[in-house]
């Protein structure tokens, strides 16, 4: 089908606040950019194997994932958080890989649940409906959960692993009975693959008080065979929606929040659109990612990160670590989404994979 823009209700928008206007003594980039985000990916290893993060051809039985000597001890992780909240970050997000599969991960919750910040989990829900309970209980705040179709043909499309859907709500329902809300249920669309799961996800949705969003197929790492043409903009999205649930846009819940939020006019919720390939917000970027051993990347398209695992494992202080932070944040000026078409990398440029540096 084609793809028509229809007129959308927009409300008036304030504008966001400049960044570069920081107050004195916050830590900000080279273009004004304040961190408040920091990610980390607890495991690179995943159930699933989604064709446009972990394909099956090429993360096969015999693929080599990071042993675990690697990886950074919970130890490490809650001393490294520390001294980022101290330095101005405001919510951490687990992310992995699967989250889920790194053993005991409510104990990590529980050492960063001491921390005066916000504690997410983004989670592809196949263990969820087990492990709900237990990360509530160890501090956990909200649960967002990968959801790439709501009929089965096409959710195994995606996850290439035969997992069914029924299982990830099974999850999702878990999460909101032991209060781990509001969940975020996020779809990442490619065109030709699962689009037509658009309106069905949207109707399922409506009324349940979770937040759909979708989130445009993006040229992360260099496995997936990102093609642009492969890309349904974000406005097609809210377009289709739109023509049988009418929206309104709302305003983001805070400057800098990557998701255009829209409400349902008739009052069933709303839904997100994240459009990092459409409508570029690196002006606005407040993240930050730790990766599973400890490298950690100013940017999810980057091809190299700070190593500060070494600088822990040979017995850096957390003052050394404030300051190789700082240093690298006031460095930063990445905008890559901003100039995608002129720098996408040719082909065989080896970028950081999303099931290693988390999405």
């Amino acid at each position: 089908m084609t793809d028509r823009i229809i007129p959308i209700i927009r409300a008036s928008l304030p504008p966001a606040r400049d960044l570069a206007a920081a107050p004195e003594g916050d830590l900000v980039d080279r273009r004004g950019r304040r961190v408040r985000d920091l990610r980390i990916s607890v495991t690179d290893r995943c159930n699933f194997r989604c064709v446009y993060c972990m394909p099956k051809e090429v993360f096969t039985d015999n693929y080599a994932f990071l042993p675990r000597a690697s990886l950074l001890s919970f130890e490490e992780i809650e001393r490294i958080a520390r001294v980022f909240v101290d330095l101005g970050v405001e919510k951490i997000r687990i992310t992995g890989g699967e989250p889920l599969l790194r053993r005991h991960i409510e104990s990590l919750i529980e050492r960063l649940a001491r921390l005066p910040v916000e504690i997410t989990l983004t989670t592809n829900g196949s263990l969820l409906a087990k492990k709900a309970r237990t990360l509530k209980d160890a501090g956990l705040h909200r649960v967002t959960v990968s959801l790439d179709g709501i009929e089965d043909a096409a959710f195994k499309r995606m996850n290439d692993v035969d997992y069914a859907v029924g299982d990830v709500l099974d999850g999702i329902a878990a999460a909101a009975a032991v209060g781990l809300a509001p969940i975020k249920v996020n779809c990442v669309v490619k065109r030709g693959a699962n689009d037509d799961q658009v309106l069905p996800l949207a109707r399922h949705f409506r009324h349940s008080g979770h937040i759909l969003r979708f989130i445009e197929y993006m040229d992360v790492g260099s496995s997936n065979g990102w093609r642009m043409d492969e890309v349904l903009p974000s406005a097609a999205v809210v377009a289709r929606i739109g023509a049988e649930f009418p929206l309104a846009a709302i305003d983001p819940n805070y400057s800098g929040e990557v998701a255009e939020r829209w409400r349902y006019v008739d009052g069933g919720g709303e839904i997100g659109v994240i459009s990092s390939v459409t409508q570029a917000f690196c002006s606005t970027c407040t993240r930050i990612r730790l990766s599973t051993e400890g490298l950690l990347y100013t940017c999810l398209f980057a091809q190299s990160g700070h190593d500060l695992r070494a600088l822990l494992r040979r017995g850096g202080g957390d003052e050394a670590l404030r300051r190789e932070f700082a240093a690298l944040w006031r460095g930063r000026d990445d905008r890559y989404s901003e100039i995608r078409s002129a720098a996408t990398p040719k082909p065989g440029t080896k970028k950081i994979e999303m099931s290693y540096i988390g999405g």
